[in-house]
């Protein structure tokens, strides 16, 4: 509005009461019509205004505007009878309600003979219209906007546009009215206005000024035309593609639903409730048609106009049982939609057995509720219960029709939502079973792990293991099979077994990895359909350690490199041959051998580790490398600080599986070497030293098994060996293990001996004496070993 209008406010008596009853705002024409001035009545409660004498007073005003006739105090002793109009302002900043109260102070003034204002044949049209003067104030309106304002044209003469609604609008329709007053066009405004008690119009208004016979402005007239029904259509519509963009932006069920509970408030009701069946304990589908009382379910979200959700009875979260009489188990066994109303008593009998919700429904003034089934692919997932307690109007079948077409679409999400999470949580649990669920403890190294699942895509094929070898070895393996979700850890969990069989065999890494990439062929080659071939895939480090000679020998599979931690050293990442990813079929493999001292820290890891969106992976190698290095107490500790270094605080965007090992190695006192003469008459002298060594190592209780082992062992390597021929004992705290190594590559096999054959039972008694014996190949021939346990001495 133009500061340079000549507004006469005295001409309106205006008043602000806050939400205690307050006064808090006395203008000049309030003064004018009661005598009092501003600050006589400011901060005081507006009811000491009120005429005490032969006067009922009324109550609070309920819903958005009140008007009426009501005897007030003059500041000179005596009551006058003034027909208000209050208003229900509420801020655009949080804050309490406040009321706006007017009324007109004086009327039209004395009019002129054939005044333009007074054309009645504008009142006359069948179109809403409304007159004003040129100082803006409503000059005369006709029957049929005196029936959209609900008040008569004689009690709101001479008040303006704001004062009329009270509204944010109303004070553009007075620019508009300015400015076709001064510039004497017309022009046409579409607007939104609360007005007529709690309703809403829409108008296209058509404002045009109204001329005299000198042709100068002395008013304008409005025409307004109502078109509120194609608004409302409008704006379901609106709120229907606004549900399609705002509801399942995630696979989470309760964010879906919560996003089902914020579409609807506002807009819709004043409470919502969105409350799921629990999925069956044994597996299973949830039911499908109606269902029957009682119904248990769990609030999942809810959403509320006012900050906290006092409404809420239930928490989210919380399991909570309805029967048959509420509306949540009504529309669950109807099937369908049901709305019901306080004031016809339909919820009487439900809040009567639940007297806490009944007084909470008592104090937030809720009047009517309506009951969605939450329905999709014929499955019955939960309800959706919308309440309203602010706006009084109950709800319409146009209201139920919304309400359904956005609860529908929900379900859509909510279900797809529902099956996601029943897919990862079974190929979560699916790939925990497969994953080792504690490392085994070895005198080679001390080990730690982590597995994280994927925090959106889901579960992944990513996996590691620790494995015991023969001679005190043992083999750490990291891997990824390409893709998410069941498939995915199923392809994992038989890799995994393909390589503990391997590795059983103590193949060398590179070999361990062509056969694997054997596996992967087979295995895609088993998914394809119609000739084509499947889309499993893989990446793969194995690595073996040996304590005795402290040396690790590594090869990958277009895997990650690890990365290496000397004690006293930095970090850094070990150069391995690249090697193709499983799968590809037909490439050679190649290892490398280093050596490690005694405490270096081995870090294996997938690239769901170092790989993200927020950094680029050098930039990631440089965090791990600083997590790894930092001082901590164990290797739990360690792996802890890697994952809180390098991933996001949501989870990662792929699965990340991670391996820590620390080497240690066996002094030399805990290994002797002999080498053997082709003579089998020296074995009795190689006996009597391995008695001694035992007794070095005060191992006697255990000599009488070692010499049986050892002779059979030694005789055998001597009999059907190829020089030279090398025994050696490795002796840790809780084992003992006899080696026997020639160059010969014919492996021995265990088999049953006939009554009256002269051999043969020799590696029978071997593997009745001992825990486990096996032979692997090596680059110079074979060794056949046997570990013998050892009595806890303490």
């Amino acid at each position: 509005m133009s500061p340079e209008y000549p507004f006469d406010e005295a001409a309106t008596a205006r008043a602000v009461i806050d939400d205690s009853g307050v006064l808090v705002e006395w203008n000049a024409g309030a003064e004018r019509l009661l005598g009092h001035r501003a600050a006589d009545v400011l901060g005081h409660p507006a009811a000491n205004l009120l005429a005490d004498e032969g006067y009922d007073r009324p109550g609070a005003p309920q819903g958005e505007r009140w008007d009426g006739v009501l005897s007030l105090r003059h500041r000179d002793g005596g009551t006058v009878s003034v027909w208000l109009l209050a208003h229900r302002v509420r801020p655009r900043a949080d804050g309490p309600d406040r009321w706006l109260v007017v009324t007109p102070v004086e009327g039209d003034g004395p009019r002129a003979p054939g005044d333009p204002l007074d054309n009645v044949a504008l009142l006359d049209s069948p179109c809403a219209i409304a007159i004003y003067d040129e100082r803006l104030r409503l000059r005369r309106i006709n029957a049929v906007m005196a029936e959209v304002l609900s008040l008569a044209e004689e009690n709101i003469r001479g008040l303006r546009a704001p004062e009329l609604s009270g509204r944010a609008q109303s004070q553009d329709i007075e620019r508009q009215l300015l400015r076709v007053l001064t510039t004497g066009r017309g022009t046409d405004v579409r607007t939104y206005v609360p007005v007529g008690g709690d309703r809403t119009y829409a108008w296209l208004a058509r404002m045009a000024p109204i001329t005299d016979a000198e042709g100068r402005v002395r008013g304008v007239t409005v025409a307004a035309h109502d078109f509120t029904q194609q608004f409302l259509a409008q704006e379901r519509l609106q709120l229907v593609n606004e549900a399609s963009v705002r509801i399942g932006t995630t696979l989470d069920v309760t964010r879906t639903a919560q996003e089902l509970a914020d579409i609807c408030v506002p807009a819709l009701a004043d409470f919502v409730s969105v409350d799921l069946l629990d999925p069956p304990e044994h597996g299973g589908e949830l039911p499908t048609g109606p269902l029957t009382a009682p119904v248990g379910l769990r609030r999942a979200a809810h959403r509320s106009v006012n900050s906290g959700n006092p409404e809420a009875v239930v928490k989210p979260g919380h399991l909570d049982v309805y029967p048959a009489p509420s509306p949540q188990a009504d529309a669950l066994t109807a099937g369908h939609t049901i709305v019901a109303s306080m004031s016809t008593g339909d919820l009487a009998e439900w809040l009567s057995w639940d007297p806490v919700r009944a007084e909470r429904i008592r104090e937030a003034g809720i009047h009517t509720t309506m009951s969605v089934p939450i329905q999709a692919r014929g499955t019955t997932l939960g309800v959706a219960v919308l309440t309203r307690f602010r706006n009084p109007e109950p709800f319409t079948p146009d209201d139920a029709l919304l309400a359904e077409e956005i609860t529908a679409r929900a379900a859509v999400c909510i279900d797809n939502a529902r099956r996601y999470s029943r897919e990862r949580e079974t190929a979560l649990a699916l790939q925990r079973s497969l994953l080792p669920r504690s490392l085994p403890r070895t005198a080679a190294l001390e080990a730690a792990s982590r597995y994280l699942p994927a925090a959106r895509s889901g579960v992944g094929g990513d996996w590691f293991d620790v494995i015991p070898l023969s001679g005190m070895r043992v083999a750490m393996v990291v891997g990824d099979v390409v893709g998410h979700g069941i498939q995915a850890s199923a392809t994992m969990g038989r890799l995994r077994t393909a390589v503990r069989t391997l590795a059983d065999i103590d193949l060398a890494p590179d070999e361990l990895l062509t056969h694997l990439d054997d596996l992967v062929v087979r295995l895609s080659e088993e998914t394809g359909h119609e000739g084509s071939p499947g889309e499993v895939g893989a990446t793969c480090l194995y690595a073996v350690y040996d304590p005795v000679s402290r040396r690790c020998t590594l090869a990958r599979a277009g895997h990650p490199s690890p990365v290496m931690l000397p004690p006293g050293g930095e970090p850094r990442e070990i150069e391995l041959p690249a090697g193709p990813p499983l799968g590809l079929g037909g490439l050679p493999f190649e290892s490398a051998e280093i050596e490690l001292r005694e405490g270096t820290v081995l870090s294996f890891y997938t690239d769901g580790l170092v790989e993200t969106r927020e950094r680029d992976v050098d930039a990631s190698h440089v965090l791990l490398c600083e997590a790894l290095a930092a001082p901590s107490d164990s290797l739990d500790e360690t792996c802890d600080h890697i994952l809180g270094a390098l991933l996001p605080p949501g989870g990662a965007a792929d699965d990340v599986a991670l391996l820590l090992a620390r080497t240690q190695g066996l002094p030399a006192s805990g290994v002797a070497t002999w080498d053997i003469p082709a003579d089998p008459a020296l074995v009795a002298p190689i006996r009597k030293q391995v008695v001694g060594q035992l007794g070095t190592w005060n191992l006697s209780e255990v000599s009488f098994t070692v010499e049986l082992v050892v002779s059979e062992l030694v005789t055998n390597a001597i009999r059907y060996g190829i020089r030279p021929i090398r025994l050696r004992l490795i002796h840790d705290a809780a084992t003992l293990i006899c080696e026997v190594s020639d160059t010969s590559h014919t492996a021995p096999h265990l088999r049953r001996a006939k009554i009256f054959d002269e051999g043969g039972r020799g590696l029978l008694l071997v593997a009745q004496l001992t825990q486990r014996w096996g032979s692997r190949h090596t680059a110079d021939g074979k060794t056949i070993w046997a570990e013998i346990g050892l009595v806890d001495e303490g």
